[in-house]
């Protein structure tokens, strides 16, 4: 389980914090929190932790939706979260396609690198959720503790099996939270 050295918690959005599609999560109507999913959130914050998103957006640079449009749901999410009680202490984004080539898409580990940097913290064994390949690969690249949720693509990359060994799994974010805090 995760170092006692920082109470940090990375999470990916769309499949974790609330339901994903496979045509992109466009505007505030399309985002819908997976249940439990707040509620989990705010019982880490609660309990100490910083919670922090760090999501693929690459329907920005596809033309699916423009910044003013990420605020929105952004904007909703922080508002839900609120009413139950949590919030997000950070949230990085990468706008960028696959092809661009650049750091800050996972499975690059450009924005959990800058979260460390940001909040001055070593990632070792910092627990990173998410429901992807490339989410796991993320959090292991910078030696953080990659957790699989099997919400969103959870169970189609519990299928392929090709995750890394150190991988926790959990079947949604409420487990993760509940696990983490029986641990603290």
């Amino acid at each position: 389980m995760p170092s006692r050295q920082a109470k940090l918690i990375v999470l990916d959005r769309d499949g974790v914090i609330n339901h994903d599609s496979d045509r992109f999560i466009k505007t505030p109507d399309e985002w819908r929190p997976i249940p439990g999913s707040l509620e989990a959130i705010a019982r880490l914050h609660h309990a100490g932790y910083r919670v922090v998103v760090a999501t693929n957006q690459s329907g920005i640079a596809r033309g699916l939706l423009n910044m003013a449009a990420l605020n929105a749901i952004n904007e909703k999410m922080h508002r839900a979260l609120a009413l139950a009680g949590g919030r997000i202490d950070a949230l990085f984004y990468c706008p960028h396609s696959a092809d661009a080539s650049c750091e800050c898409r996972k499975p690059k580990c450009g924005m959990l690198k800058e979260i460390g940097v940001r909040f001055g913290v070593d990632m070792s064994g910092v627990p990173a959720v998410g429901d992807s390949l490339r989410d796991l690969q993320c959090a292991e690249a910078v030696g953080a503790q990659p957790m699989l949720v099997l919400t969103g693509k959870g169970e189609r990359t519990l299928r392929d099996g090709k995750f890394p060994t150190s991988t926790v799994i959990f079947p949604d974010l409420a487990f993760a939270a509940a696990a983490l805090l029986a641990g603290d």
